[in-house]
C-alpha cells in the first residue's frame, strides 16, 4: 500500500514538474527580480548602485503617480461593474433568441473582442474626430458644438471606458450565455406555474444560478482592467499625457523613455501589490455575498 502511494506521488511530481519549472522561470524568478531592481538607482539596461527605500520614499511624494493610481482606480470604476452588468443584459437577451439569428447576434457582440487595439483605436479616432467624425453629429446638439473627446481632460477616461466595455465584452457575455444554459429549463417552468413575474425570476432563480459567473467575470475584469495602458496610451498621444496618466503607462515612461529602470521596477512592485490586494479584497466580499 505504502510503496503503491510513493508511485502515485512520484508520478504526480513527474507530471507536475514541468509547470512548476516554467512557472516559476517565467513569473516568480522575475518578480523577485524586479523586487530586486527596485532598490537600485539602475537604468533600464545595466547594473545600478543599491539605494535602500529612497525609490518608495519618493514614491509616495510624486504627484504623477498619484495621478496615476487615481485614473487608473476611476477607470476601473466606470468598466468593471457597469461592463460586467451590460454583458449580463446583452447575454440575457441573446439567450432568448434561437438558431441562426442567435449565432449572428452573438457573433457581432463578439467580434469586437478578436480586433487589435490598433483597429479599435482607428475605428473609434475616425468616428470621433473633430471634423468629419460621424459620432459628432450626436455630440454636436447634446454639447452645443463639436468636441475633441480626447483633449477634454473630464470625457477622456468615460470615453475610453465605453470603447473599453464595447471591445472587451464579448468574452463576459459568452462566460454567461454558458451559466445561463446551465440553468434548468424546469425551474423556470415551474416559476411560470406558480404565476411569477420576470423580475422574480431572475432575482430568485437566474441571478443565484449565475452568481459563481458573475465572480469569475468580475475578477477577470477588475484584473484587467487595473493593467488597463494600451487604449490611454494610443488615445492620449499629442495630448496632455500627465493628465490621463495610469499605471502601467508610468512604467512605460519610466522605464522606456526616462531610462529609470528602478523607478520603474518600483511603481511594478506597487501595482502588483494593487491587483493582490484588490482582487483578494473583490473576492472575498464577492464569495460572503455569494454564501448568504
Amino acid at each position: 500500500m505504502l510503496k503503491s502511494r510513493r508511485n502515485e506521488m512520484l508520478v504526480a511530481a513527474v507530471l507536475v514538474a514541468p509547470f512548476v519549472f516554467i512557472y516559476g522561470w517565467m513569473f516568480v524568478y522575475p518578480t523577485l527580480q524586479m523586487v530586486q531592481l527596485s532598490f537600485t538607482n539602475a537604468p533600464l539596461i545595466g547594473p545600478g548602485k543599491w539605494i535602500g527605500l529612497d525609490n518608495y520614499k519618493r514614491l509616495f511624494g510624486d504627484r504623477v503617480f498619484g495621478t496615476a493610481v487615481w485614473n487608473t482606480t476611476y477607470f476601473v470604476l466606470l468598466t468593471v461593474i457597469p461592463g460586467t452588468a451590460v454583458a449580463l443584459g446583452i447575454a440575457l437577451m441573446v439567450s432568448r433568441l434561437n438558431g441562426w439569428f442567435q449565432s449572428l447576434i452573438l457573433s457581432a457582440f463578439f467580434l469586437p473582442f478578436v480586433l487589435p487595439i490598433t483597429v479599435v483605436y482607428l475605428i473609434w479616432d475616425w468616428l470621433l474626430n473633430l471634423q468629419f467624425g460621424i459620432a459628432q453629429y450626436i455630440i454636436g446638439p447634446i454639447m452645443g458644438k463639436p468636441m475633441n473627446v480626447w483633449r477634454t481632460i473630464p470625457w477622456f477616461m468615460p470615453g475610453v471606458a465605453i470603447i473599453t466595455i464595447w471591445w472587451t465584452n464579448g468574452f463576459s457575455i459568452l462566460l454567461f450565455l454558458a451559466g445561463l444554459r446551465n440553468i434548468p429549463k424546469e425551474l423556470y417552468e415551474a416559476a411560470a406555474l406558480d404565476g411569477a413575474t420576470r423580475w422574480q425570476v431572475f432575482t430568485r432563480i437566474t441571478w443565484p444560478l449565475i452568481w459563481p459567473v458573475t465572480v469569475l467575470c468580475l475578477t477577470i475584469q477588475l484584473i484587467l482592467q487595473l493593467k488597463i495602458f494600451d487604449q490611454v496610451y494610443l488615445f492620449s498621444l499629442g495630448g496632455r499625457t500627465a493628465a490621463t496618466m495610469v499605471m502601467v503607462q508610468y512604467i512605460f515612461e519610466q522605464a522606456f523613455q526616462k531610462n529609470s529602470g528602478g523607478y520603474a521596477a518600483t511603481v511594478a512592485v506597487a501595482l502588483f501589490v494593487i491587483v493582490i490586494a484588490f482582487s483578494v479584497f473583490q473576492y472575498q466580499v464577492l464569495r460572503i455575498r455569494g454564501a448568504r
